[in-house]
């Protein structure tokens, strides 16, 4: 491990003091999940990127023609009530 000295709005301590008390952990634990989290989030990102540059749509029509042109089965069916593009 090691330490980090960094300057935070007194609000935000504050309420980072009061989510790391509501989930039972010492504030410096709480951060550093944070932290990781914020991490994962952007490198997820930059993966997702990278492939998707790779991608053509050629080998993705190519794909997507194979696919059955059947009805979903009820489970992945979209209820009537909820707008299309809303999930």
């Amino acid at each position: 491990m090691s330490n980090l000295s960094v300057n935070i709005p007194e609000s935000l301590r504050r309420r980072a003091e009061s989510l790391a008390h509501d989930d039972g952990v010492p504030l410096d634990q709480f951060i550093a999940s944070a932290l990781a989290e914020k991490v994962a989030v952007l490198d997820a990102e930059t993966y997702i990127r990278t492939r998707a540059a790779r991608g053509r749509r050629e080998k993705f029509d190519r794909v997507l023609a194979l696919v059955p042109d059947a009805e979903p089965e009820a489970s992945d069916a979209i209820a009537p009530n909820i707008p299309v593009g809303s999930v």
